[in-house]
């Protein structure tokens, strides 16, 4: 592996999950690396919030694709299996209705006795969707690691052998409604399209890969949180003779004659740089760090023109009380689809709707005094592009029928008794505190025109020497892909510069 001669500086704006994939990716490989940010922690929306002594993860709660985390680690030269601590969850989640249950395993011979078992004579369409879906699977992530900095990409190998795979005029519900008959058991399969912020009716078709990928490698609990993965890639940083500085918000890129040149601080401070590489919310981060007139295509005209993700409706509550529930647990609306409707208008907020639970003090006692846990609750909401609620007023309201809700369908039934700390994070704190444009929690929608060449490129398209990572960028939202976006901005800082690397490894089998 080469090295960077004479040493370039590199300056990381965001300390989330992509930008420090980067960042101890190029500090490894000889660069100077400097990390700036904002908040008094890292993270972003992978950092954590801790509500007393409750300790919760602000966003991600579980880890997919594990395999990707462990190959950006290697890049560092870390092992991550000696960096944290992980747990294989079995069974992954509950799947809750409104009248019984279904507990998803990566197990694939349980797993088809428990289709059997809650949905009798469908047990053959698992088997389907698992061998259909491991060909998709193996034929689009691959490509989902190219930088897609010119259209010339879909002319690759990888993409060309992806491009059958791709079901342009389908959606995952359509493609899930080949596998099984019950609609309750394709929305079973479809609730992963929610990680990208959309519905399954709109979600492209190709997305059937997120519950596959699922039922093909697990999910796992990371002990203390996910937020633990940024604190150890901050800690590989320094170790590489890096600098994580938080505390420390950026007021501007600094750009001359098209070029890239560094930041100034909200201090006052200026740090010159070779590269720039922007972690921060995308559409926050084109609206507020540039000088107005810089930027000719994301200009924020052009921003609010674009489809955004859903928001989300969080609540964070310490209790005192353990309960004897799943560690995830996804409950389903009776009417699923009417929900996620409602949020895609941005009507009022339905009577009904789907919410997510997360129970982990079952398992990782370090989140919560003994005989405490700490609990997370989310329900999808529009976003504040298309929703008309005023938050401010309303979330009092909609926290208690949240939590009234909770309490009727899990058995949680005494909850709202034993809470004695709570945070709550609805769409409008989601822009004011965490500065997320509109308050849309899985950025730009992934439709197919929001995608691939069509997304906001690793190497950005509108100045030199900048670069982008996070869910705003290719490859997309989602833990595996954000750590992809930094690899593949390390990559491309360490080709433009001569620091030789070795491209990503194939998929695991």
């Amino acid at each position: 592996m080469g090295q960077a001669k004479p040493q370039k500086r590199v300056v990381v704006v965001g300390a989330g999950p992509g930008g420090l994939t980067t960042a101890m990716i190029l500090a490894r490989r000889g660069f100077e690396v400097i990390v700036c940010e904002k908040q008094d922690e890292v993270g972003g929306r992978n950092g954590e919030l801790r509500t007393g002594p409750y300790r919760h993860d602000i966003g991600p709660t579980f880890l997919m694709m594990k395999f990707v985390l462990d190959q950006v680690f290697n890049e560092a030269g870390r092992d991550g299996e000696k960096c944290l601590e992980y747990v294989n969850l079995d069974p992954m989640y509950e799947l809750g209705y409104a009248h019984g249950s279904m507990y998803s395993t990566s197990d694939p011979a349980r797993m088809r006795a428990e289709v059997a078992r809650v949905f009798p004579g469908e047990e053959d369409g698992f088997d389907r969707f698992m061998k259909r879906e491991r060909a998709r699977f193996n034929a689009i992530y691959p490509t989902l690691q190219l930088g897609f900095s010119r259209m010339r990409t879909f002319l690759h190998p990888r993409m060309l052998r992806a491009i059958p795979h791709v079901a342009p005029t389908k959606s995952l519900y359509d493609v899930l409604s080949s596998y099984y008959r019950p609609e309750l058991l394709r929305v079973s399969f479809s609730f992963q399209s929610k990680y990208l912020g959309m519905s399954p009716w709109s979600c492209p078709g190709l997305f059937t890969i997120l519950p596959y990928i699922e039922y093909a490698y697990g999910i796992y609990h990371v002990m203390g949180g996910l937020n633990r993965i940024s604190h150890a890639m901050a800690k590989i940083v320094e170790e590489h003779g890096g600098t994580v500085r938080t505390g420390c918000p950026v007021k501007r890129v600094r750009v001359k004659r098209r070029t890239v040149t560094g930041v100034e601080l909200a201090s006052g401070e200026v740090i010159e740089a070779d590269d720039v590489v922007i972690n921060a919310d995308f559409a926050h981060a084109m609206t507020t760090l540039f000088e107005p007139g810089v930027l000719r295509t994301y200009t924020e005209a052009n921003l609010r023109r674009r489809e955004y993700s859903c928001s989300t409706f969080m609540i964070y509550l310490g209790v005192n009380k353990k309960y004897d529930a799943a560690h995830h647990a996804i409950h389903i609306a009776t009417d699923y689809k009417a929900n996620l409707d409602a949020i895609s208008a941005g009507t009022e907020l339905p009577a009904e709707f789907s919410f997510y639970v997360r129970n982990a003090s079952v398992l990782d006692g370090s989140l919560a005094p003994e005989g405490h846990s700490s609990v997370y609750i989310l329900v999808p909401v529009s976003n504040l592009d298309v929703g008309n609620v005023d938050w401010e007023s309303e979330a009092p309201a909609f926290r208690d029928r949240v939590i009234e809700t909770v309490e009727k369908r899990t058995v949680m039934k005494d909850l709202s008794s034993h809470i004695v700390e709570e945070a709550v994070v609805h769409p409008g704190s989601w822009e004011s505190q965490y500065d997320v444009f509109h308050g849309a929690t899985f950025n730009l929608s992934h439709r197919l025109k929001q995608m691939l060449y069509w997304r906001p490129h690793n190497r950005f398209e509108e100045l030199r020497n900048c670069w982008l990572v996070g869910g705003g960028t290719h490859p997309g939202s989602g833990l595996p892909t954000i750590y992809e976006s930094g690899r593949i901005s390390a990559n491309l800082i360490s080709h433009r510069h001569g620091v030789s690397y070795s491209p990503p490894p194939p998929l695991p089998g």
